[in-house]
């Protein structure tokens, strides 16, 4: 089964960084290449550009929260929960659980 993740192109959790603007300042956001393919997958999926749906993730954490403590960490979560619930990838998911008890 490890071999499904260890075999992975190096390229997918190889570091990038983007800059981008949230509420009026330019920062930079340094996530793995994964990351940044799902998160233009999720923004493509709202209509919104990737600098707009960021954007918007952003102020809608501030407008909950009051601030943003680790945006690099809240964007892997939010791509996680739609990998889990947008794309729904229990079927996957249970085909592994499968594959490591045959093996």
């Amino acid at each position: 089964m490890c071999q499904i993740f260890a075999g992975q192109a190096p390229e997918r959790y190889s570091g990038e960084t983007r800059s981008i603007r949230l509420g009026g300042h330019v920062t930079s956001v340094r996530l793995e290449t994964a990351y940044w393919e799902i998160l233009e997958e999720v923004s493509a999926a709202q209509g919104m550009a990737l600098s707009k749906f960021l954007t918007t993730l952003h102020d809608e954490v501030l407008d909950l929260r009051g601030e943003v403590q680790n945006f690099a960490s809240l964007l892997r979560c939010a791509c996680l929960t739609y990998v889990e619930e947008v794309r729904g990838n229990s079927d996957r998911i249970a085909a592994l659980k499968i594959e490591a008890q045959v093996a």
